[in-house]
């Protein structure tokens, strides 16, 4: 989405609040228009504005207008979220997004635009998900995928998978990170929501990175990519594509599916590690940008071999065999 043009109001409008007024991302921007984007086909097929055999992704989302948007009551938009979930297959984490961009569109036509009378999504629950514990490549994993890297660009391969591994970034940060960004040990990332924060570099890292830059200064560099950290062959910045099927190929390489182990699960394989070496779970909050404690809290519980662990060291552990060694005696 390059433009707010051949967008209907209101939706136009809330996408520019959205960016401009309360500072979200450009993709966050987009995932947002997405969202309603699949909303307002689905109106346009409930008010019967398409014939039923329209193509879903063809539906031209102009045809749904205010007094359309007007008639949303609770009952509809819980057919939708059905909708979604028996037509569409929609996972449950999936509809709960859809919900918040709905909540957060609503909103705005009625508090802010104040262009309907009733919020219709006031009352909406939200979706109960069940969180299953984040995949991690583990450190033998870990290091494998690192002495997997070879090739003409492996210097830039090999920095980008350790910064991915010691630091837990998102994908986005990674590829956004310009060499101005970098001052001494510390690296400063722009997170979600426009959010900027200090990542404080390991020796890995900082290797990583100066045995890279003499190999990028032998590219030729687009103007426009001059300070990007990471370049592609062609000299622009690399694209987060690029970089994800970077991942792909080093994930085969070493054995592992790369339809599980992805770009992603290098940020929680990163947050693991810093966790299970003693890491604060408040400090791991702020490198990893969590706006909520309770995203971050999921790395407490992922290493069974931990909780093992803890459990055979209880001071108790042992009552057991005593008890039979004094019977024998």
């Amino acid at each position: 989405m390059n433009s707010f043009s051949g967008i209907p109001e209101p939706l136009a409008s809330f996408l520019i609040y959205t960016e401009s007024i309360q500072n979200k991302s450009v993709h966050t921007t987009e995932e947002y228009f997405y969202d309603l984007r699949t909303f307002y086909r689905y109106l346009a097929l409930h008010f019967k504005l398409v014939p039923e055999t329209v193509e879903f992704n063809n539906i031209d989302i102009n045809l749904v207008d205010l007094d359309i948007l007007k008639q949303v009551d609770l009952k509809l938009i819980y057919e939708y979220l059905n909708y979604l979930n028996r037509v569409r297959g929609n996972s449950a984490s999936s509809r709960a997004r859809k919900i918040a961009s709905l909540r957060s569109f609503f909103k705005y036509v009625c508090t802010k635009a104040n262009l309907i009378e009733v919020n219709p999504t006031a009352e909406l629950d939200s979706i109960k998900i069940k969180y299953h514990l984040p995949k991690f490549f583990t450190i033998d994993d870990s290091l494998a995928l690192l002495n997997a890297v070879d090739g003409r660009n492996s210097e830039r391969d090999y920095c980008i998978l350790t910064l991915f591994l010691n630091c837990g970034l998102r994908l986005a940060e990674l590829v956004g990170i310009n060499i101005s960004d970098i001052k001494d040990d510390g690296l400063t990332v722009i997170g979600k929501g426009g959010k900027e924060r200090t990542i404080y570099l390991n020796d890995a890292c900082l290797a990583a990175i100066k045995n890279y830059l003499p190999e990028r200064e032998k590219i030729n560099i687009s103007a426009n990519a001059r300070n990007a950290l990471f370049i592609s062959t062609r000299g622009n910045r690399i694209s987060r594509r690029m970089v994800q099927s970077m991942v792909e190929k080093y994930v085969k390489k070493i054995g592992l599916d790369p339809r599980k182990y992805t770009t992603h699960k290098l940020r929680h394989t990163a947050a693991t590690l810093m966790y299970e070496a003693g890491a604060d779970i408040r400090v791991l909050q702020e490198i990893l940008g969590h706006k909520q404690l309770n995203t971050t809290e999921i790395y407490t519980h992922v290493s069974n071999e931990n909780m093992r662990d803890a459990v055979k060291k209880n001071p108790l552990s042992y009552v057991r065999e005593n008890r039979e060694k004094k019977t024998e005696d």
